[in-house]
């Protein structure tokens, strides 16, 4: 089930997910975890082709969120890892992995029954 953009924190995960569009990250997808998590609104997952790309998708995520909304992340985990990083904002948290890493994982799909956030422009 897909929402539209209804609150801030809406908002703020879309935005997100369109700075990792901007440099090509791929497969970017904003799971509404909120009523199931309750420490975090959404998980904004995006792909990669390499650690330089999962780089350069980190550095626009976050120029673009301090530029608009003057807010910085709270924490940044696996900047030293060529698989996934996690930046977290505590209202969404994104994760940004290598294509290999990210079908391991498959976090998709323990979130199949939570709703998306149509955030494509």
């Amino acid at each position: 089930m897909q929402k539209n953009i209804q609150t801030k924190s809406d908002y703020l995960a879309v935005l997100a997910a369109q700075a990792a569009a901007e440099k090509l990250g791929f497969e970017t997808i904003v799971i509404d975890v909120g009523e199931v998590i309750g420490i975090t609104d959404f998980f904004v997952v995006t792909s990669c082709n390499n650690r330089r790309h999962m780089e350069t998708i980190r550095e626009e995520i976050e120029a673009s969120l301090l530029e608009v909304e003057k807010i910085k992340p709270l924490r940044i985990e696996g900047k030293e890892s060529d698989q996934w990083m996690l930046i977290d904002y505590g209202i969404f948290v994104v994760h940004i992995f290598d294509r290999e890493w990210r079908s391991f994982y498959n976090l998709e799909r323990l979130w199949l029954d939570q709703p998306t956030l149509n955030w494509e422009k």
